[in-house]
């Protein structure tokens, strides 16, 4: 899954590397939570022009009809995803990258749950498969934005030592086929919904436990506690 994740590249590298026009003037984040403002890349789809506009973390099903954020979905499965109804449509015509640069497992311990800070290249920028959706009607005033859920996939390499899934994360090469949104181009996306970047490109972490907080932001987050509690992940 991804609960957790950081953005600390430069907003004008951001731009570059997802061809925006114009940036987003995003601050460095260390610790950005479920239902909290995320950055998102999304593409016009009548003249395939990118633009980066701010989301919020976490679907809310239509069915449900309470605004609350234990039934906001952050997490989507890519293999069970086109089944599904009611995020069907997001699939076929609202799908999203989300810029990232690492994201954050836990293992869990006799101390607590320690927190891993997992990295592609140490360090690249990336991005992560999301579906976006409009606003629930409930949701009133200058905090009403769109809402996304990051797709997720079995993890591989070494994720897999510390949890089951990770998220969708695509490469550039596939980044204008994921944004030219279309029903009739759902069948194509199976092996992106499928796939991801090469397992071995992944590196673990070993970060504070200030992490498990959603309320603790900031560099020293990274910082890493004590020795890995795994063979083979470094400090």
């Amino acid at each position: 899954m991804c609960g957790r994740f950081t953005l600390r590249t430069p907003a004008a590298e951001v731009a570059r590397h997802f061809g925006l026009q114009r940036p987003l003037p995003i601050e460095p984040r260390y610790n950005i939570a479920p239902s909290q403002p995320v950055a998102a890349v999304i593409a016009d789809q009548d003249t395939g022009t990118r633009e980066m506009v701010w989301m919020r973390w976490g679907l809310v099903p239509r069915w449900s009809r309470k605004l609350q954020t234990q039934h906001r979905i952050i997490n989507t499965r890519s293999e069970t995803v086109a089944r599904q109804g009611w995020l069907r449509e997001s699939l076929a015509r609202r799908r999203c990258l989300i810029p990232a640069d690492g994201f954050y497992e836990w293992q869990r311990t006799a101390e607590g749950k320690q927190p891993f800070l997992v990295e592609l290249d140490r360090g690249t920028l990336f991005a992560m498969a999301g579906l976006w959706d409009f606003p629930p009607p409930e949701e009133e005033g200058e905090e009403r934005l769109p809402q996304c859920t990051i797709l997720t996939v079995p993890a591989r390499g070494p994720v897999a030592r510390v949890h089951d899934r990770m998220p969708l994360v695509l490469p550039p090469e596939s980044y204008p086929q994921w944004l030219s949104a279309g029903p009739e181009q759902l069948d194509r996306l199976e092996p992106l919904l499928a796939d991801g970047v090469e397992p071995s490109r992944w590196h673990l972490q070993v970060v504070s436990r200030a992490v498990n907080s959603p309320g603790n932001e900031g560099p020293q987050l990274l910082r890493p506690e004590g020795t890995p509690l795994l063979p083979g992940l470094e400090p």
